[in-house]
């Protein structure tokens, strides 16, 4: 039944996603133009994440391969505005983490069907001891930051936070995995804005970040459908 199709038993997106990526990428679009109009590098890296978000949010592993680009590229744009914090944080935590994360998706299929991942769920000391994990890693990273004099390193250091929260979430496969993105679109959003008060062009950064946190959000409630479903298949 064309029903189905959203639990990822085909590559096609359904009519919503479709709508949403396809919405995300024109406005992608005419924010470059606006704003841009040089950077393809940036135009080719905020396609890819919106992409890659919609094949997370149907818990397809191709969206993890597709971050694993995304990380790269976003590496060296963080580069070119002295976000060291965003450039160690994408290119040493996000881009492996995505590799593992797609080999444990892929490991980890629903039924059989490697298109959409098994739902999982932490174990309550794994919850427990996540904060801990997630404040150490921030602490450590706060002083390499400072270190190579990060702009605007509060919003920076708080990216790390909200970045390896993300990262291990997806690893586990647990359906917070996208609300740990979205905060982290929203702290991404603060930083790129501060830098285009200063070059007008990262706007069309920031204007990316809040598109990717509608499609985190909607990945958010297709995982938490997902693990509803696989409870009672």
């Amino acid at each position: 039944m064309k029903k189905k199709r959203w639990e990822g038993s085909r590559l096609g997106f359904t009519k919503g996603e479709a709508a949403l990526w396809g919405l995300s990428v024109l406005l992608i679009v005419l924010s470059f133009s606006i704003f841009d109009g040089k950077g393809y590098l940036t135009l080719a890296a905020s396609l890819i994440g919106v992409t890659s978000l919609i094949f997370n949010a149907r818990g397809n592993p191709i969206g993890q391969l597709l971050m694993v680009v995304f990380s790269i590229l976003y590496g060296w744009i963080s580069l070119t505005f002295t976000y060291y914090g965003e450039m160690i944080t994408y290119l040493g935590m996000t881009a492996p983490m995505a590799v593992f994360a797609f080999v444990s998706w892929v490991k980890n299929p629903y039924k059989g069907n490697r298109a959409q991942v098994k739902v999982n769920r932490l174990k309550n000391w794994e919850a427990a001891l996540l904060p801990a994990l997630t404040g150490a890693v921030t602490w450590g990273f706060y002083y390499i930051l400072a270190a190579f004099h990060t702009a605007n390193l509060g919003l920076s250091t708080l990216s790390v936070a909200t970045s390896f929260l993300a990262a291990y979430l997806t690893f586990r496969r647990s359906r917070f995995f996208a609300l740990a993105y979205g905060a982290n679109d929203m702290v991404l959003v603060a930083l790129w804005i501060l830098a285009a008060a200063e070059d007008r062009p990262y706007l069309s950064v920031a204007i990316c970040f809040g598109l990717f946190f509608l499609s985190d959000l909607y990945g958010f409630i297709s995982w938490s459908r997902m693990q509803k479903r696989q409870r009672t298949d």
